[in-house]
């Protein structure tokens, strides 16, 4: 067991969450479900990217990513910011950042066959 499992702050396991809140995690999980906005997900995480240098990054066109980060903001996956004529996309905030760590993680952990964190 975790630390974070067990304290003031640790999930009621045994009770449903409000519907809303199961709504807006299916959908991020939809959103996540698509193998190229997880791959610009992942870059987000570490820092602020514009369309331009993503779509290099990702190696798909422009309009692709700008597609993907629309729906990405409409989800509420990623923020933006405005430098000049540039729009900066980053993800929203840590609670994200460890959802894909953890996704990934977990995928590390199968790929290469390893045991289970208890």
């Amino acid at each position: 067991m975790y630390a974070r499992d067990a304290g003031p702050d640790a999930p009621h396991w045994g009770e449903l969450p409000p519907a809303e809140e199961i709504d807006v995690a299916v959908e991020s999980f939809r959103m996540l479900a698509d193998p190229t906005r997880l791959r610009m997900m992942w870059l987000l995480s570490g820092g602020e990217y514009d369309v331009t240098t993503l779509a290099a990054a990702v190696g798909i066109a422009r309009p692709a990513v700008s597609q993907h980060l629309a729906k990405l903001r409409l989800t509420g996956l990623v923020t933006t910011r405005r430098d000049g004529r540039r729009a900066l996309y980053r993800v929203r905030g840590d609670h994200v950042r460890r959802m894909l760590a953890e996704a990934l993680g977990t995928a590390q952990h199968q790929v290469a066959d390893l045991p289970d964190h208890d």
